[in-house]
Parts: C-alpha cells; sequence; structure tokens
C-alpha cells in the first residue's frame, strides 16, 4: 500500500473482517500492521504493549487460542482525522454477561500501516 492508495476507512473495515475470522485471517490482519507496531490491548492481560510486528502477532495468537465461541463484532463509528482514526464497537458472545463495548484508537504510518492501535474496553452507557 502506498501513501497515495492510503485509504484508513478501507484498513479499518480490513481489520474489522480480519477481526471477525480469527486466526483464520492471521495473514491479512499482519498485512496491516507496520513492522515496529504498537499494539496495546486489555485481554491478555498485560499491561505492557506489543511491540513490533511480532510481538503483535503473539499477543493476538494468544486471543485466538481460546476464541469466544459464536462472536459477534459490530462497529458502531469510525472518525477520521488525518493519520489517526477512533472506532467504537461492540462484541456480544455467549460467553459474555453482556455486550462489550469498546474503543480503538489507531495511527498509521505513511504508507498506511497501523503503528499504533489501542484497544479499551468502555462502560455501558
Amino acid at each position: 500500500m502506498t501513501a497515495t492508495e492510503f485509504d484508513p476507512q478501507v484498513t479499518i473495515d480490513r481489520y474489522f473482517a480480519a477481526m471477525r475470522q480469527g486466526s483464520a485471517a492471521e495473514a491479512d490482519m499482519m498485512a496491516l500492521f507496520a513492522d515496529d507496531a504498537v499494539y496495546i490491548e486489555p485481554f491478555s492481560g498485560s499491561d505492557d504493549p506489543a511491540v513490533g510486528k511480532d510481538a503483535v502477532l503473539a499477543r493476538l495468537r494468544q486471543g485466538w487460542e481460546a476464541p469466544l465461541p459464536d462472536l459477534e463484532l459490530d462497529v458502531h463509528t469510525i472518525e477520521i482525522t488525518g493519520t489517526a482514526a477512533t472506532a467504537t464497537w461492540e462484541c456480544r458472545s455467549p460467553a459474555l454477561p453482556g455486550p462489550v463495548p469498546g474503543v480503538d484508537r489507531y495511527e498509521f504510518d505513511s504508507s498506511g500501516l497501523i503503528a499504533r492501535l489501542e484497544v479499551t474496553i468502555t462502560p455501558p452507557a
């Protein structure tokens, strides 16, 4: 992907499509991240960010080892500002006590890859 082809909406749509597929979309997911990407998430229990593509992949694989059954993931909003974006989402699964809302904050590098992704779970409205 070159800077002239970069469309944050497309990248985010591809990210959520890969997330819904889990490990089956590993290659598609990793194609979205820069080599030195930073990934911060609440799911692994680690307070340390995953830094670098290999660490991001390891963190994602950790979650794919025990996927939520019948996961549904809906994206509610995507707000793009230059090379940054924020997406709000909600996931549901019979394994969860109820819908889980969250926010993703993206920063993209000059080639349009995800340079930083911070995922947070938000309290229900």
